[in-house]
């Protein structure tokens, strides 16, 4: 999908392994990123965004006994991460930055890719293919991996069943309007009613990705694929909690009625809830999610290294429960939570969050003398 625009090896010989640094975005998954990579002796940075900064620079900044945060680095934008400056200092630090969902909501793909020299643990080329309009993406990964994934309308004239559109909304542009339709006169009238009250545009839904709508029990399955060891682990599952729209699903229908005639559905996530599943289903999780990385070794090496996620559904069948993937993280999943399933644990014998898990490989890479091979 890219090529390396720096010679990592040469930048890693300049570091100081001995005053590593864990870099983070402030947000998403941060608290849990540093909170791993202190457990396991490194130190941590984080980037923030000025005025959004007090969670990291206050709160849960290292004081004593206390705190994650060893040092932050405030900037206007995080987009101004990339800027000569911010690099230099980071690279001082000898810092390995772990991305998150932040890289593909505030820059431009390829100015990390080409203009961020700094360490990235995982696979930097990987972040474009979460949006839906890049080529190859999501779909065509899951598509080579045979992996179940809903039926795809790109002509709003064809849709033939139930239907969820997903459109970037007007104002937030990260952020994604939804809404149902089942044939195209269904389309044409909910999209003319969300574009007059200006919550999308029409260019904007001229890119929307029309999927069939599944219905079945959602579930993420969250992964962690070990690139020194040739290992999938399944790292936990959870599901999400979104606005407005889990506080509509707890209302009785008659209410949910009157309460939609003023306001629009709204599925921001705002958390997660850790769920589990039943082990008769966690075979197919992990042929899932081995297909899955061994597709991307092929169509974008060096293909997955570390935290990845297949989100979806469980449908009923028949013949048999199916597991439906409707979104791919392709990094660090914002959850959190997965601590509190099981399953890290029935591998390693505790549980281990996803900063643990991270810092952990690093460390082991560092041991091995093969650091280069888990960064891009």
């Amino acid at each position: 999908m890219g090529e390396q625009a720096y010679d990592f090896n040469k930048i890693l010989e300049k570091y100081n392994f001995e005053d590593i640094h864990i870099g983070v975005l402030g947000g998403h998954s941060a608290l849990d990123v540093a909170r791993g990579a202190k457990k396991f002796g490194f130190k941590t940075v984080a980037v923030c965004q000025r005025g959004r900064e007090k969670t990291y620079d206050k709160y849960f900044k290292t004081r004593g006994n206390k705190g994650i945060i060893d040092k932050t680095i405030v900037l206007d934008k995080f987009s101004h991460l990339t800027k000569p400056d911010v690099v230099k200092k980071l690279q001082s630090l000898n810092t390995i930055f772990i991305h998150n969902r932040y890289f593909w909501v505030y820059f431009d793909f390829k100015d990390i890719e080409k203009n961020f020299p700094v360490p990235i643990f995982g696979n930097r080329f990987l972040l474009r293919a979460e949006e839906r309009d890049q080529k190859p993406n999501q779909y065509d990964f899951l598509e080579k991996a045979k992996i179940p994934f809903p039926q795809i309308f790109k002509n709003p004239k064809h849709i033939s069943k139930l239907s969820i559109v997903k459109v970037a909304e007007a104002e937030r542009g990260y952020e994604r309007a939804f809404f149902f339709a089942s044939n195209y006169g269904e389309y044409e009238k909910k999209s003319q009613e969300l574009i007059d009250k200006l919550v999308i545009t029409e260019e904007d839904l001229k890119r929307a990705v029309i999927e069939e709508y599944i219905v079945g029990a959602q579930v993420n399955f969250n992964y962690f694929y070990s690139a020194l060891n040739d290992e999938l682990e399944l790292m936990g599952t959870d599901t999400r909690r979104q606005t407005n729209i889990d506080g509509l699903v707890r209302l009785p229908a008659h209410e949910q009625h009157e309460v939609l005639q003023y306001l629009n559905p709204k599925y921001i996530e705002t958390g997660h809830i850790a769920v589990t599943v039943k082990e008769s289903l966690l075979e197919q999780a992990f042929e899932l999610g081995e297909k899955f990385v061994k597709t991307l070794q092929t169509e974008a090496p060096p293909g997955i290294v570390g935290p990845f996620a297949l989100q979806g559904a469980v449908t009923a069948g028949p013949p048999k429960e199916e597991f439906v993937c409707f979104d791919v993280s392709f990094r660090i999943p914002g959850s959190p939570g997965t601590i509190f399933t099981p399953y890290s644990s029935y591998l390693h014998g505790n549980s281990l969050s996803y900063g643990e898990r991270i810092a952990m490989e690093i460390k082991e890479a560092m041991k091995q003398d093969r650091l280069s091979e888990v960064v891009t």
